[in-house]
């Protein structure tokens, strides 16, 4: 059969993703904070949006079909900040700055006069946070180095981890100083693991908790020797052979272990730059009147409305052509964002007040009650796509009577259905299980067989492979190292 070539048509129907459906698609991803960042942008480079200062000002007995597009698009439920009055002429700037370059409240340069709402805000006079690295270089320019052991030495800090262990093995890191003798070299790696905090700078557990005994204020031979050689016995509780290698009693063990667990395994994370998060719910979750009700969080969140100036100009007709096309596409875009944030925030409350209504048992008992529930349960009471309401849920919060939580969080496949147990979401699974641990004998603590057949009384059929997953998910160690 021979192949030939030919020109047909064919008319087939796709869905294109329009740059505004991309904006829109955006907007249920952004976290509160975000989407006020990108309004304020979305202001400055749009003049067709304007804040709205309290009503909207009645207009002619006719408008343009413009103007009642843009009537229908304003989001006219947000609520937007005051504005603060006053203007830069009666803005007393030389005492602000005077303000501002003082970082304490007696400084001649204020003047006493000064209100509190004059002075510069506490978080503009706070410092960053001090990484580690940062940390022990500070402590280690005070010492009398030479420039090729300060190089050396600034070498090995900044190969150090958050946990405090060297990230590469000590020998690559003296290969990189050939001019520095290796007993040199040594004597500055026990130079650095002896900075505060003690022990960073160790290449594994032994020998940073080796350092840190050696530290202390009464030393222990005992201890000592323990972390050098039967650190792992002490892991597997296994007193009597500890007992029996260093010819001392089980209850001299049992005092050095006290010892031992007094230390820190990751002496970095004692020096950490990471600085507090805070979370800005999307979601308030109130109790009125036995019932919970859902209000999502509007503030900051300006009202936008199209500019007076702007429609005066499309209404009269007469702008150039050019301004005129530029005026257009300002105008489709200024309306896409007003309905698009109206949009957001509509489905933001529409899952929210899903959550509410299928998980009453945990707002008025506890994470114990949490309900199993996955996104497609939602998706289909309020007949969105299950992809929407992941958008939705990403990165947002709920504050609630007992904690704020991520949306995220409420989502849990159901464990322990099968063979006629009761579903169980896996965050109610794992409060069980700490639970048993927590009030477990220490003598003879409960193994993973042990609590899936304890779980199993109560209806929840789940395997011990499963069980064990969880625990190790809460960083429970097994029973065989739990025993006392």
């Amino acid at each position: 059969m021979a192949i030939k070539m030919h020109q047909g048509l064919k008319q087939t129907q796709g869905l294109m993703i329009t740059p505004q459906l991309q904006q829109a698609i955006k907007l249920l991803t952004l976290t509160h904070l975000e989407m006020t960042t990108l309004i304020s942008q979305e202001m400055v480079d749009n003049p067709m949006l304007e804040e709205m200062d309290g009503e909207m000002d009645a207009g002619p007995a006719e408008e343009s079909r413009e103007e009642i597009d843009a009537h229908e698009a304003t989001a006219e439920n947000f609520s937007g900040p005051e504005l603060i009055e006053g203007s830069k002429e009666t803005f007393d700037w030389e005492s602000y700055t005077d303000a501002f370059n003082s970082s304490s409240s007696s400084s001649p340069n204020m003047k006493e006069s000064a209100s509190p709402d004059d002075l510069p805000s506490y978080e503009n006079m706070v410092s960053k946070n001090q990484s580690l690295q940062e940390h022990l270089e500070w402590q280690l320019r005070m010492e009398s180095l030479g420039d090729q052991e300060l190089a050396y030495a600034l070498d090995l800090i900044g190969n150090i981890d958050d946990d405090g262990y060297l990230e590469i093995p000590f020998d690559e890191i003296v290969a990189r100083h050939p001019a520095l003798e290796r007993d040199t070299a040594i004597g500055l790696l026990g130079l650095v693991q002896h900075l505060d905090p003690v022990g960073c700078g160790a290449q594994n557990l032994q020998e940073c908790l080796g350092i840190q005994a050696r530290m202390l204020p009464e030393r222990s031979p005992l201890v000592e020797l323990i972390i050098e050689r039967s650190l792992s016995d002490l892991e597997r509780k296994d007193y009597a052979k500890i007992a029996k290698d260093f010819g001392v009693s089980k209850e001299k063990v049992k005092d050095s272990e006290l010892v031992i667990m007094g230390l820190n395994p990751k002496p970095g994370q004692l020096v950490s730059a990471d600085e507090t998060q805070y979370v800005v719910p999307d979601i308030f979750v109130a109790e009125v009147g036995g019932e919970f009700v859902v209000q999502v969080n509007d503030e900051g969140v300006p009202r936008l409305r199209i500019s007076n100036l702007y429609r005066s100009l499309i209404k009269s007709g007469e702008s150039n052509v050019e301004a005129k096309e530029f005026v257009q596409d300002k105008l489709r875009a200024a309306l896409w964002l007003i309905k698009s944030i109206e949009n957001r925030q509509k489905t933001i409350y529409k899952v929210a007040n899903s959550i509410v209504r299928t998980q009453q048992e945990f707002f008025k008992k506890g994470p114990a009650h949490l309900k199993p529930m996955i996104l497609k349960d939602i998706a289909n009471e309020i007949g969105m796509h299950e992809s929407t309401v992941s958008r939705v849920t990403t990165n947002k919060f709920m504050h609630t009577p007992i904690g704020t939580f991520e949306l995220k969080y409420f989502f849990n496949a159901g464990i322990g259905g099968k063979n006629g147990g009761i579903d169980i979401a896996s965050e109610s699974l794992k409060l069980k299980i700490k639970e048993m641990v927590g009030n477990e004998d220490p003598k003879r603590p409960l193994s993973d067989q042990k609590i899936s057949e304890l779980l199993s009384t109560r209806d929840i059929v789940v395997a011990r492979r499963t069980v064990a997953k969880y625990r190790e998910m809460m960083g429970i160690a097994p029973s065989s190292k739990r025993k006392k």
